[in-house]
């Protein structure tokens, strides 16, 4: 665990199907360690998990370009540039923000790919499908089964472990961002566009899980390779035997450690 490294603001961005409690752990961990950690809730998933499963509706609709201003406006007013972790769509959030010029340094852990990225591999289409299989599902909140859960993103943990996991962390996630992201290639005005070139983005590490099924090691590396001709920072590593639930399932703490190391030794003036 890193204890020498100097405090420094984390923002956590939560994915789909997630709350800011999917971090509970992390920032208990980072906080510990002195470091300011703010891990705002996308618009409409203020509250606990309980209220929000009552009321879907408040999400229904949801896009991803209001997500990433939200976060935006929270970054823009911190008094001194964060570090950046996202988790799944939280993932592309951070790219997006990182290539706005936002943050220190940046955390993608099991990221949604952001445009350009082109392999769709069977899992991916598999745990996305209950939402994309249906074009009348774009303007709702769709909530994931506890059998669809446990294959997308608890397929390493039993089924009891898995369904302990639903029923703390699952709630409804906006189909419209699924949308979004699944044909953001055929999109010219994609809100997930970047710029792979760009020479002023803060340093980016990529984290996969071995074992994901939303996000695969092979989704991680193309979206990796789309930054190949840029001169900022891009690095890779991958967790063998991890689900897409890598930020809560036993071994989480080697990932936060990693992670927090890895940003505090990319921070300006230490590259």
């Amino acid at each position: 665990m890193t204890r020498t490294s100097p405090a420094r603001t984390i923002v956590l961005i939560h994915g789909l199907w997630m709350t800011p409690r999917s971090w509970e752990r992390w920032t208990e961990r980072y906080q510990s360690l002195g470091h300011r950690v703010i891990a705002p809730a996308w618009p409409g998933l203020e509250g606990e998990v309980e209220e929000i499963r009552r009321d879907p509706s408040r999400v229904a609709g949801l896009g991803l370009g209001e997500v990433v201003a939200h976060y935006e406006q929270i970054i823009r007013g911190l008094d001194e540039a964060p570090v950046l972790m996202g988790h799944s769509f939280g993932g592309a959030i951070t790219q997006i923000l990182l290539d706005r010029g936002l943050g220190s340094a940046g955390v993608a852990i099991d990221s949604a790919p952001v445009k350009g990225v082109l392999p769709l591999p069977y899992t991916t289409l598999k745990s996305a499908w209950p939402v994309l299989g249906n074009p009348a599902n774009k303007n709702k909140a769709i909530s994931l089964t506890p059998r669809q859960f446990h294959y997308a993103f608890t397929n390493t943990l039993s089924e009891e472990e898995s369904a302990a996991a639903y029923e703390r962390y699952q709630v409804p996630g906006s189909a419209r961002m699924l949308f979004q992201g699944a044909f953001a290639n055929v999109n010219p005005r994609a809100v997930t566009k970047v710029d792979p070139r760009n020479p002023r983005r803060a340093p980016l590490l990529f984290i996969a899980g071995g074992a994901d099924h939303i996000v695969p090691p092979k989704l991680n590396k193309a979206n990796v390779r789309l930054y190949r001709k840029s001169p900022a920072v891009t690095e890779y590593r991958e967790f063998p035997g991890r689900s897409h639930f890598i930020v809560g399932q036993d071994g989480w703490e080697e990932v936060a450690d990693h992670a927090l190391d890895w940003a505090v030794r990319h921070q300006p003036g230490l590259v």
